[in-house]
């Protein structure tokens, strides 16, 4: 038994100190405030402390931390993209993920998994084909595999013909991961905390000031604020406060919906997707199954569930797995997905000075979290747009120079 877990039993008063310190007032000014109290925002902060040594920083958050999309998505880690430029930005992200516990000297329960993408079509099948040979072409561990191949690596999966989806192989992603979303957002928020930045969750955003094209400070339901710079990173509501600013940005935002069932005993290690069916399940370190589909087929700003979706989502969760029919479905949810014209998101400057954009994840923000930390971080602090991030410059679509990562999402969007 953990030495921490005795001192806590046999205690009389609450051992432990206080993870986060008291939220304080607002200042009347601050180098960089950061619009976000999500995993990118709070990551942007730790980085900005820890390796540039810029602490006069306030991250904003209307709700609460993780209470966004950090905390509704499905934790899938990987970085077998499609473009040279995806590839080596989410390469990155995973070779960070690997070690954030020790980082941050907090278990994020960072688990590789593998991550199967299914073929179900002779066209599919070419598809992870290419994928393959594109993503050993850039140093991606990623390859081709067939009914053999599945039947020894996920013996659960249903391999028969004589259903309506016949499964004919796989894109086999080995270094494929899983992590607990809300931990990775806690994690960066007490080590950012640590170091001096302030993390104001309640405080909602009402405008963003500006002067000569430049901005010069953020108003709150709490004051107004002065600033050097500012940073959004807001997921959902990107073009709200976008608008703020002046900025109109090329995004829609649609629902993304998910559901967990009752636990139960580990049985499924890998990370099952199928972009034909639209659903991709694993199971979590609670035994969970974590299930989830293609985004809603309307843009709204709302978070909300339909049965409409679940039922669609089960009847292909149980072709791949027909064994958890009497599992139940415990919670259901969706968060609030920024879709691009291009499917890559939006990071870097913007046509307002010192205003900066972290928006445009779609569906693989949470798997992007280190590497926009360390990057906005680094943009912010030398005033250079890393080339790490440049390719997915807001001022791409003006270009007609977008990036192409529709093909990569492995589900139906």
């Amino acid at each position: 038994m953990p030495l921490g877990l005795i001192k806590y039993g046999l205690s009389s008063g609450y051992p432990g100190k206080r993870f986060l310190s008291a939220q304080p007032e607002l200042k009347s000014s601050y180098d960089v405030i950061i619009i976000g109290g999500g995993g990118h925002g709070l990551a942007t902060a730790y980085h900005l402390a820890r390796y540039h040594g810029i602490t006069n920083v306030a991250v904003l958050e209307k709700g609460y931390i993780g209470g966004g999309n950090t905390g509704r998505n499905t934790a899938i880690i990987r970085s077998n993209y499609l473009t040279p430029e995806g590839v080596a930005f989410y390469e990155e992200s995973v070779s960070l993920y690997r070690q954030l516990s020790q980082e941050l000297d907090y278990n994020i329960l960072y688990s590789e998994r593998g991550h199967f993408t299914l073929a179900h079509t002779d066209s599919a099948l070419r598809t992870s084909r290419w994928r393959a040979e594109v993503n050993k072409h850039l140093g991606i561990d990623s390859q081709l595999v067939y009914r053999d191949d599945l039947a020894r690596l996920i013996p659960q999966l249903n391999l028969s013909e004589d259903v309506r989806y016949p499964i004919l192989g796989a894109l086999y992603h080995p270094p494929g991961a899983i992590a607990r979303h809300d931990a990775v957002a806690w994690g960066y928020a007490g080590r950012a905390a640590e170091r001096g930045v302030e993390i104001h969750q309640g405080t909602t955003v009402t405008d963003i000031e500006m002067t000569d094209g430049r901005v010069t400070g953020v108003v709150t339901d709490r004051g107004r604020v002065s600033c050097g710079k500012a940073v959004q990173a807001v997921a959902g509501a990107s073009t709200i406060i976008a608008n703020m600013a002046g900025l109109k940005l090329p995004i829609r935002t649609i629902p993304l919906q998910a559901c967990v069932s009752q636990p139960l005993k580990p049985f499924l290690d890998p990370i099952i997707v199928s972009g034909s069916l639209h659903v991709y399940i694993s199971q979590s370190d609670r035994g969970e199954l974590v299930m989830g589909g293609s985004t809603d087929p309307y843009p709204r700003y709302q978070t909300s569930s339909s049965l409409d979706f679940i039922e669609g989502l089960m009847s292909h969760v149980l072709e791949l797995l027909p064994h958890l029919s009497e599992v139940q479905v415990m919670r259901q949810w969706a968060g609030m997905t920024d879709m691009t014209p291009d499917f890559a998101p939006i990071m870097g400057e913007t046509d307002v000075e010192n205003y900066y954009i972290d928006a445009g994840w779609g569906t693989w923000g949470f798997k992007a979290t280190p590497v926009c930390g360390k990057r906005m971080a680094e943009m912010i602090a030398t005033g250079r747009v890393p080339a790490m991030i440049a390719p997915f410059r807001l001022s791409r679509f003006e270009n007609f120079d977008l990036v192409g990562e529709k093909g990569a999402a492995s589900v139906g969007h």
